[in-house]
């Protein structure tokens, strides 16, 4: 695992005992067995909490660049740094439930997620602060799913970001292995994410399509992980179509 540092220290430790602990790696292993092979899924393993991870982090530095306060700071007083723990946490730890079981996998994470936390953080914090940035990173994980309701930015951060893994047919809309529908289709459409600073919000979502299918992906799944996860007012997204390949049915669509 590996995520730009700039110098945050708590969050170059909490990778660096990630990258050490062979029991989340098994677990992250025992994950893709179940979405892979059994479930014929996208992976939910290392890679896909590698580019969760990168994207959380990206997502809340440029919020707070744009003036967004993470809510760690705001009710806690605690530092920046400590934001950028807690999304990462989360973004490692949100699919580890998948080693059990794909139905409430969010909940079968929240157990084991904290018996890890308490290795993952021993050593960055006393053991008072240490069970905020737990608690704060269960809640997280809890708010990544379908039905999730975040009450924190970092919690909406992960959501979204957890969303936003779809490029080359990575979406997190299950679909058969093989099959040919709308939802396999729309998934192979979306040739690439661009998270960049926005012009009139924090943060500008850029969605490269090859095909008007990859809409589905945008509407179908990420509008839904978007409402209610409080970075409504805080992002916008365009998605374009590349090349000529097809008959364009649209040129741009904003979200």
């Amino acid at each position: 695992m590996s995520v730009p540092e700039r110098h945050n220290e708590k969050l170059r430790a909490l990778v660096a005992a990630a990258n050490a602990d062979d029991e989340l790696y098994g677990l992250w292993l025992a994950a893709n067995v179940n979405a892979i092979e059994r479930l014929g899924m996208t992976d939910h393993g290392p890679v896909h909490v590698k580019i969760v991870m990168n994207i959380a982090t990206r997502l809340l530095r440029l919020l707070v660049e744009g003036g967004v306060e993470p809510s760690i700071v705001h009710n806690y007083e605690m530092g920046h740094d400590d934001a950028e723990v807690v999304v990462a946490a989360a973004s490692l730890l949100h699919d580890v439930g998948m080693a059990i079981h794909r139905a409430d996998h969010e909940a079968y994470s929240l157990f084991i997620a904290r018996e890890r936390l308490g290795s993952l953080l021993s050593g960055i914090y006393d053991t008072r602060t240490a069970s905020i940035v737990k608690a704060e990173t269960l809640h997280a994980i809890i708010a990544h799913r379908s039905d999730g309701k975040p009450l924190t930015i970092e919690a909406g951060v992960v959501r979204v970001a957890d969303a936003l893994d779809m490029a080359k047919g990575r979406s997190r809309i299950p679909f058969a292995a093989g099959s040919t529908s709308i939802h396999s289709l729309s998934a192979a459409a979306v040739e690439s994410v661009h998270i960049e600073r926005g012009e009139n919000k924090p943060v500008r979502l850029r969605i490269e399509l090859s095909n008007s299918a990859g809409v589905f992906q945008l509407d179908q799944l990420f509008r839904e992980k978007l409402a209610g996860s409080g970075l409504e007012p805080y992002l916008e997204l365009e998605a374009n179509i590349e090349g000529e390949g097809e008959k364009r049915l649209f040129q741009e669509f904003r979200l």
